[in-house]
């Protein structure tokens, strides 16, 4: 392969890291304990840890679950954490004592919470004390046999954290009724190991160390199986594309808005900068702009991490503009994808332009990145180090330069597979090669561009929903008789859920139906819009059409033309109405008028100026040339 990226690489940046340079992740933290001693490590709250206090901590709730938990080397511990001071010393604990830790969202409802459980057969969960109603309704039905239990304000020291837990459960009344006997607190086993001895664990580069839970187009959540070598090598990947753009000698302090328990954050952030002795200082809510940004103006800091929509909105939060940006150099976005408009007006407001990535939780996450400093140009950026991408047609082949597939990744950062899931990995990998499900190209340069994505999956704040799931949930209401749900264009977190219905029951509402999928569903995977139909478009063996619905919604949001094409004929009407039928494909070679090329296979040359998003409906292969969406 032609790595032809490389020319574009920042002087600095590396072509390949080592993997093996580490056996394991353990190493890495240990090691940066050591370095950097008494400097500050992680800061929440106005309270902080220095490397020795998090090196002391963590090797005492790693001797804890050695010692007292009756639990083994590779054993599951789900972590259930907002950013909090506890979260680094479970997580490291854990890794240290070589168990594998399953990232638990703490907004999950009952249901999703068990699934997680009960397939990864987590035997501990370390869990914020706000959650542990939700807990109490499936510990039954799990396989956990420790249950340590923290509040918000356990580490941040008196008084501060007294005030903290007091204001939680009384004033604010976060924290509903429980009971559960038999728990533990975290702050009890840390006490009870700092008297134990932490005894060696053999820990190798194909251990697991994480089971980190994705979606898929079959709507049941599934875990990426990352190993040792997977995020030891993410880690050093993202420490080689950083770091040239920090200035030598200078303080690293990091904010971390996006909760660890997701892979961005995780890697990008939690780990990655360990090696470089970085303070990371942790935002538990940033959902509160205001505090956000009073918490931005205590400190110098030269990286942060976002979305789009984190980014949108505290461009928009009254005083984000004062807050001082001299020391900032890096502002990294991924997730989902960069607005320019976003892009722009951040650059204006903190004179730091922000660096687009890619990846998935199956590439442990990051893949590809923009070079710090490069003005935005839409691009998810180049292949990062060891890394090679390829797009693919649906045969395998390998595209020319421009060529619009699927993205393909290559690296040691690609999971082994999906835990328990031979059926899931055997579709998304070939050889050592992960078929990505996005959509995009690679120009001559190297940069790599998404055009659209091939699975149905929903973006929500960078947040993955899967149709199914939302589907299945809804389908349950006694009024539903069919539902669809499908990705509907917003304007503040670039997607939302959308139902489309049938109903069974004529006096069920919208309202009705999403207060009933809010029990079921975690906040962000709930439907923002619900629409009633006669009838759901439908293939001619009777699959739902979410495509042409998903079209229907774009087209609505974005008034635009839409073209009718019958064999050789083709004409553009404006589009009055968002309805839409799927015409039957004809035959036969593409009529020159349509480009300036004959199709190879169900590769399409471009449609005429002004038809319906040409790129996401025909270049991509979802439908053959012939096929359009014409308004009724």
């Amino acid at each position: 392969m032609d790595r032809n990226w490389l020319q574009q690489y920042p002087p600095g940046v590396p072509a390949d890291i080592d993997p093996d340079r580490y056996a394991s992740l353990r190493d890495i933290v240990e090691e940066a304990c050591a370095a950097h001693g008494h400097s500050p490590a992680f800061t929440n709250m106005g309270a902080t840890l220095s490397y020795v206090q998090l090196d002391a901590l963590s090797r005492a709730f790693a001797a804890w679950l050695q010692k007292k938990s009756g639990l083994v080397p590779g054993d599951r511990i789900a972590l259930m954490m907002p950013n909090i001071l506890q979260y680094p010393i479970a997580l490291f604990g854990a890794l240290r004592a070589g168990m594998v830790v399953v990232n638990t969202n703490p907004l999950y409802t009952a249901r999703e919470l068990e699934h997680q459980l009960k397939d990864s057969g987590a035997k501990a969960v370390v869990i914020v004390e706000n959650f542990m109603h939700v807990l109490q309704q499936v510990l039954p039905r799990t396989d956990l046999k420790k249950v340590l239990v923290t509040r918000v304000g356990d580490l941040l020291g008196i008084p501060r954290g007294f005030i903290v837990n007091f204001v939680l459960k009384y004033v604010r009344k976060q924290i509903p009724e429980w009971k559960m006997p038999g728990t533990t607190t975290f702050k009890s086993a840390l006490g009870s190991g700092l008297g134990l001895k932490l005894e060696p664990v053999p820990l190798a580069g194909e251990d697991i160390a994480f089971l980190q839970y994705t979606g898929g187009t079959t709507g049941v959540s599934k875990a990426a199986v990352l190993t040792h070598r997977n995020m030891v090598a993410n880690v050093l990947q993202s420490a080689a594309w950083i770091t040239p753009s920090l200035k030598a000698n200078e303080a690293r302090v990091i904010v971390t808005a996006l909760p660890l328990y997701h892979i961005f954050a995780l890697t990008t952030n939690c780990l990655a900068f360990l090696p470089l002795g970085a303070r990371n200082v942790l935002i538990t809510n940033p959902r509160d702009f205001k505090a956000f940004v009073a918490e931005l103006r205590k400190y110098k800091f030269n990286f942060i991490s976002g979305v789009n929509t984190l980014f949108n909105a505290l461009l928009h939060t009254p005083g984000f503009e004062t807050v001082d940006f001299k020391a900032l150099r890096v502002t990294f976005a991924g997730g989902m994808a960069l607005q320019a408009v976003v892009a722009a007006r951040w650059k204006q407001v903190t004179g730091c332009i922000v660096t687009q990535g890619w990846g998935l939780t199956e590439t442990s996450p990051v893949a590809t990145a923009n070079p710090a400093g490069l003005d935005f140009n839409g691009s998810i950026g180049l292949p990062i180090p060891s890394t090679d991408i390829s797009i693919r047609d649906d045969a395998g082949k390998e595209l020319p330069v421009n060529g619009i597939g699927e993205i393909c990744v290559f690296g040691p950062q690609v999971m082994r597979g999906y835990w328990n899931r031979p059926d899931e990995t055997e579709k998304v990998m070939f050889g050592d090669w992960l078929r990505t499900g996005d959509i995009g190209r690679m120009d001559a340069a190297g940069f790599v561009y998404i055009e659209d994505r091939k699975k149905d999956m929903i973006l929500v704040s960078g947040f993955n929903v899967y149709p199914n799931e939302v589907e299945s949930v809804a389908a349950e209401h006694p009024g539903v008789l069919e539902v669809a749900a499908v990705a509907q264009p917003d304007e503040n977190s670039g997607e939302v859920v959308a139902l489309f219905v049938v109903k069974k029951d004529p006096s069920l509402t919208a309202e009705a139906l999403i207060a009933y999928c809010r029990t079921e569903l975690t906040g962000y995977k709930v439907p923002r819009h619900v629409y009633f139909r006669s009838e759901l478009p439908k293939t001619n063996v009777g699959k739902i059409l979410r495509r042409a619905l998903r079209d229907e919604l774009r087209a609505a949001a974005h008034p635009t033309r839409s073209c009718k094409a019958t064999g050789e004929r083709s004409s553009c009407l404006a589009a009055s109405s968002p309805a839409r039928r799927v015409l039957e494909p004809s035959s036969g070679p593409m009529p020159a008028a349509w480009g300036d090329r004959q199709p190879e296979g169900n590769c399409s040359p471009p449609l005429p100026s002004g038809c319906l998003s040409p790129q996401a409906a025909v270049r991509t292969g979802q439908i053959h040339w012939t096929e359009c969406y014409p308004t009724e």
